[in-house]
């Protein structure tokens, strides 16, 4: 008999379950396999569950929430279809898939999500079977499920490949990439939109559900083929009968793009509907070449306050049993002293234009985008359409500023390079996030951007030490005549004195901020204050370096003269950083002078809280401390 019940979701943050709720079908649903074990009947029900454990889980940790309670029917649907993981299954970015780790036997595992040494944010390889590909960034998944259908045929395997993406990652230009490929090779595999955004969307209803469920069936399909063999005997006849199977479809169903790309397109259908999910999946699972179902779905569906608002409620943070302790004074987050520089500055010069790829919440461009609409751009997920966009306006006199992620900047490199550098061109790069970002792991920290930023010919790039120092520079960086970044972390800052004015500083030029003996620490960045409170203790030198490129080379040839120890220190790879730069000066110089550079090692640093993983990386006071007594006490 089908298990059946009856509960109230959560209508407010403060109704969230702090314990676990009672979840009897979940809990005989710990792999796939034991959910395909239930009757149809009961998915509906484990549907409520698994909403419930997801609010739950994700309550005891924080994180991304919104997506996966959009897709907890669909997440059902799928693994109760497919034989996972033998059959591939492919999520892009990974927010939406917290709802598959609970199904794929990592339930008790979920309060350490994003903790250290816990599960990871997104889908990773190394973490289960069922997590086929990694991922963070977004639109790689009909790539990724394209390359594994590929390997199947080679293989001679009947596994199946599915990629399930969202309307906003369809938005990247690598997805239609994939998508005009897959034809090409005519590749069996299944994409399967998930659309919570799309205009085109309306069409969603009784009839587009019932037309789904035909266009999809087998019988259906056969006799299209049968008709396609009869027809194509007839000169021009299949192509007439093809042309009159489009336009009838289009006048009900938006996927002529897809169709004429060369995909079988299914849909929209309701992706909250599990009896029209799980007939139209098992439809089109044997299907042969490529297959597109659009499946309409609703952000924090079954929480009311994120249906209504699913950009605020993207993401919670932990809730807490008891009331937390006050928080310390801090500054200002980096991104708000960005964001009210860029409305300061565009008062001041009509020419400026803000550039974001899909980033306005996180980069702060907010009250930007409402003072400056017609100066306000966002590109969707296209960093590399990004960049090469904010060229274009530079060439006709345009001053644009491109408001990007550290992380999300490597995709749009080729550009950077090709489009901007090499014809010198005036854009300002506002990196965000460098450095470590904590809980989201490798995948979203800003690790390398110095290392990758300081080979490009006539770039120039800063490294604020403070909120103060960040607009600044980022005035510099916009009234240089050519390209320039000016890179800074995720979180607030130490509460630096900000001046109103949109002032500047002379490029290539450094600051001695304490005078010291034996030891000389410059700082590329906010380490400042942990490098002050060492050298306070060490009687040791401080420079902000403040620019990566030009170095201040008169300043480091200052310090290595009256110095027996230069650190170099910096929230970067130490491969190819500014420390890097600092010791090929010195080389070039003939100068030899012992050096330590600090920065991150080698390896990609695990998620977990920033403050853990500096100090994992040595780049907390402590640390910092450590590192140079321990070279002191090697020396001759």
């Amino acid at each position: 008999m089908a298990y059946k019940t009856i509960r109230l979701m959560p209508t407010t943050f403060q109704e969230i379950p702090r314990e676990r709720p009672l979840t009897p079908l979940l809990d005989r649903t710990d792999t796939p396999d034991g959910l395909r074990r239930l009757g149809e009947a009961e998915l509906e029900s484990l549907a409520d569950e698994l909403r419930l454990e997801l609010l739950y889980s994700v309550g005891q940790t924080g994180g991304h929430f919104g997506a996966g309670l959009g897709v907890i029917e669909l997440t059902i649907a799928l693994h109760y279809v497919f034989d996972t993981p033998q059959d591939r299954l492919v999520w892009d970015v990974g927010h939406q898939a917290y709802p598959h780790k609970i199904l794929t036997g990592r339930r008790e595992r979920m309060h350490s999500l994003r903790q250290k040494d816990g599960l990871a944010a997104f889908p990773r390889r190394s973490e289960s079977p069922y997590d086929t590909f990694g991922v963070g960034h977004s639109s790689t998944s009909i790539s990724a499920a394209l390359g594994m259908a590929i390997a199947a045929r080679l293989q001679g395997s009947p596994r199946k490949a599915i990629a399930v993406i969202g309307d906003g990652a369809l938005t990247a230009g690598m997805a239609f990439e994939a998508l005009n490929h897959a034809p090409e090779v005519n590749a069996d595999m299944l994409v399967v939109l998930n659309d919570n955004d799309m205009s085109i969307s309306r069409n969603v209803g009784g009839l587009s559900n019932y037309l789904a469920k035909i266009l999809s069936s087998r019988t259906y399909a056969s006799m299209r083929e049968g008709s396609k063999k009869v027809l194509s005997r007839l000169p021009g006849a299949w192509e007439i009968a093809r042309r009159t199977e489009e336009y009838a479809k289009g006048m009900l169903v938006p996927g002529t793009l897809f169709e004429e790309l060369g995909w079988n397109y299914i849909g929209p259908i309701d992706g909250h509907d599990l009896p029209t999910l799980i007939a139209t999946l098992r439809n089109m699972r044997d299907l042969k070449g490529p297959q597109f179902l659009h499946v309409v779905t609703k952000k924090g569906k079954g929480f009311a306050p994120a249906e209504v608002d699913p950009i605020g409620y993207h993401a919670i943070t932990k809730l807490e049993p008891v009331p937390a302790a006050p928080r310390k004074a801090s500054g200002p987050k980096y991104s708000s002293v960005f964001g009210q520089w860029l409305c300061d500055m565009a008062v001041a010069d009509e020419r400026l234009v803000g550039i974001t790829p899909a980033m306005k919440e996180g980069s702060d461009l907010v009250a930007f985008s409402e003072r400056f609409p017609e100066r306000y751009f966002d590109v969707a997920i296209a960093e590399q359409h990004a960049v090469t966009l904010a060229a274009g306006l530079a060439c006709d006199g345009v001053k644009p500023v491109v408001a990007i992620y550290s992380t999300f900047l490597q995709r749009g490199y080729d550009q950077l390079i090709h489009d901007v550098a090499v014809q010198g061109l005036d854009v300002l790069f506002a990196i965000d996030r460098a450095g470590l970002v904590g809980e989201d792991g490798p995948t979203h920290a800003g690790s390398f951007d110095l290392s990758y930023l300081r080979c490009i010919p006539g770039l120039v790039i800063m490294a604020p030490s403070d909120e103060n120092e960040l607009r600044l520079m980022l005035s510099t960086g916009f009234q240089h005549p050519g390209p320039a970044a000016v890179r800074y972390p995720r979180g607030t800052g130490p509460n630096a004195s900000i001046e109103p004015g949109l002032g500047t500083v002379e490029i290539g030029k450094g600051v001695i901020r304490r005078r010291g003996k034996d030891v000389a620490i410059l700082v590329f960045g906010v380490q400042l204050a942990e490098a002050l409170a060492v050298a306070q203790r060490l009687d040791a030198s401080v420079v902000d370096m403040r620019f990566v490129k030009p170095l201040d080379e008169a300043l480091v040839r200052e310090m290595a003269s009256q110095h027996g120890l230069l650190v170099t220190l910096e929230e970067n790879a130490i491969m190819g950083g500014a420390g890097s730069a600092v010791g090929e000066f010195l080389a070039a110089e003939g100068t030899t002078v012992p050096l330590l550079h600090l920065g991150l090692p080698d390896v990609y640093v695990e998620h977990a809280k920033p403050a853990q993983m500096l100090a994992e990386c040595g780049l907390d006071e402590a640390g910092i401390e450590a590192a140079i007594r321990a070279r002191l006490a090697k020396a001759p």
